[in-house]
């Protein structure tokens, strides 16, 4: 019953688990695609606030030259002369203007110039650059009123070549450091032929984030007619030049992913903390439980090894009182009862006390060096009347020269006692106890086998757990407390050794300790 409501237990958990990831992935897959709307609608709108500010700073330094910005190359002054428009260079140190010829890819510059002269639409109609012609060039109209009043004309016009170098290196990257948030890739090129690049320099290494065009120069406009220096702004597609722009890291999306990556790593992972913290808290849970059994068996168990014991010298002891005190022989023989019977008593005691102890901390008493062989016969002697009430022959092989192990002779010969008396209760089927002992480099190895039945597969990980009996002593009967065995191991793992058991049904049982051997001069335990 208990382990049914256990596993549906760890059902219902496992499909609560299952619920918990699909809503995280569903919320994070959320989060994602509105993050990426906010990084998206941030990016266009810094570029768009990039474009202003450029516009800004290119009207103002083409409307007045003479401040001699940092982003004009050169400076041009185009003058009507008749039907056609003469040219003139402005003299970068002296502002003086020399007359120039037109270069030849300025021509369709001068085409529309002249044509605005024949009764083309006036600047405030159009743009304030040219389609065609250099892309680095923008003309701006200087103005006069004729006619009509608050009705200006164009009086001249003023060329600008704008340096790209310096544009490209430093008046962007600080535009986009300013507005944008993060590193950016960006590229220059012409709005209308995006193949041409305007900086050669700048380039992206995938597709854009974003874009936006730039460079709609506004002029200085009669204050009359109620503009102002650099007019207001123009629509988003006006600009000649096309700026694009793109994560250093990545696309933008590609960054997005990685955040959701991220997020979901450590969602997941705080996740699987919490599912590994819930399983853990099952398991410790339903160890609590399996040891508080175990704990129960173990009081009902001595309560019974300690009832059997006190019972039998109850009994003797009262038939001594009776008439067969004056039996000479019963009286010898109830004498050695009370003794067998006492000595299982203190058996019990001192294991019970040395558990307690182990738990306390208190495992092992001053450590030096042990003789094995002697370890050996005096646990033997301890566990004589046990190994001749089984019937089973004892088989010693010790190795000669064996050095001495550094430990507590006390703790090591309880262990001992221990192995070799359940090798006599269990394995008195076989008729036969084996104990050995040799040298294996730096340890040394104690063998106690014997012929028994073995130990059943699924409990031979459990045989060193307090509390634990194997159902097939259960069933016979077999005295014990279920300490022994813990008793052994926390013993050998205290003088920094190891018990191993090798067994198997109808195979019998060898349990394997193993001990460091103490150096020549030293009495401190290895490290």
């Amino acid at each position: 019953m208990r382990a049914a409501r256990s596993w549906a237990f760890i059902g219902a958990l496992l499909l609560l688990s299952a619920a918990l990831a699909i809503l995280q992935y569903r919320w994070i897959d959320e989060v994602s695609r509105a993050e990426r709307d906010r990084m998206q609608a941030s990016l266009e709108s810094g570029l768009r606030r990039v474009a202003a500010e450029f516009n800004t700073e290119v009207s103002a330094a083409a409307v007045a030259p003479e401040t001699r910005s940092k982003l004009l190359r050169a400076v041009w002054i185009a003058t009507p002369s008749g039907a056609s428009v003469t040219l003139q260079k402005v003299d970068p140190q002296t502002g003086e203007l020399r007359p120039v010829e037109w270069p030849q890819d300025w021509q369709p510059i001068r085409e529309r110039l002249e044509a605005r002269l024949s009764g083309g639409p006036p600047f405030f109609t159009g743009r304030a650059f040219s389609t065609s012609g250099p892309p680095d060039v923008v003309e701006v109209p200087r103005f006069h009123f004729e006619g009509q009043p608050g009705r200006p004309s164009e009086s001249g016009w003023t060329l600008v070549q704008l340096d790209t170098d310096y544009i490209g290196r430093v008046a962007i990257p600080e535009l986009l450091q300013r507005n944008l948030a993060g590193e950016y890739q960006f590229q220059l090129a012409v709005a209308e032929h995006p193949d041409e690049r305007i900086h050669p320099a700048a380039s992206l290494n995938g597709p854009a984030d974003a874009s936006a065009r730039i460079l709609d120069v506004r002029p200085e406009r009669p204050h009359g007619f109620g503009w102002r220096r650099g007019g207001p702004p123009g629509p988003a597609d006006r600009g000649r030049w096309l700026l694009s722009v793109r994560h250093r890291a990545g696309s933008l999306e590609s960054v997005v992913q990685r955040a959701r990556f991220h997020n979901l790593l450590v969602t997941t992972s705080l996740f699987l903390l919490l599912l590994g913290a819930m399983t853990a808290l099952l398991h410790f849970t339903r160890r609590a439980q399996r040891l508080a059994g175990l704990q129960m068996e173990f009081v009902a168990g001595v309560s019974h090894e300690l009832r059997t014991p006190l019972s039998v010298m109850r009994t003797a002891g009262h038939n001594l009182r009776g008439r067969m005190a004056e039996d000479t022989a019963r009286v010898h023989r109830y004498g050695e009862l009370i003794e067998q019977e006492a000595e299982k008593l203190t058996g019990i005691v001192e294991q019970v006390l040395r558990f307690a102890n182990t738990n306390a901390g208190r495992t092992t008493g001053p450590m030096e060096p042990v003789a094995v062989p002697a370890l050996i016969e005096e646990a033997l002697e301890a566990d004589r009347r046990t190994i001749e009430n089984s019937g089973c022959e004892v088989d010693k092989r010790v190795a000669e020269g064996l050095p001495p192990v550094l430990g507590d002779a006390s703790t090591l010969r309880h262990a001992l006692q221990n192995l070799i008396g359940n090798a006599a209760k269990y394995g008195r089927e076989g008729n036969w106890i084996g104990i050995s002992a040799e040298r294996d480099n730096s340890s040394v190895v104690i063998r106690v086998a014997d012929r028994g039945p073995g130990i059943p597969a699924d409990e031979t990980g459990h045989i060193f757990d307090p509390f634990f009996r194997g159902r097939d002593a259960v069933a016979a009967q077999i005295h014990g407390t279920g300490l022994g065995l813990s008793l052994v191991k926390r013993i050998a793992e205290a003088h920094h050794g190891s018990i191993a058991v090798k067994s198997g049904p109808g195979k019998g049982t060898e349990f394997i300790l193993r001990l460091p051997a103490a150096s020549n001069g030293h009495t401190d335990l290895p490290s």
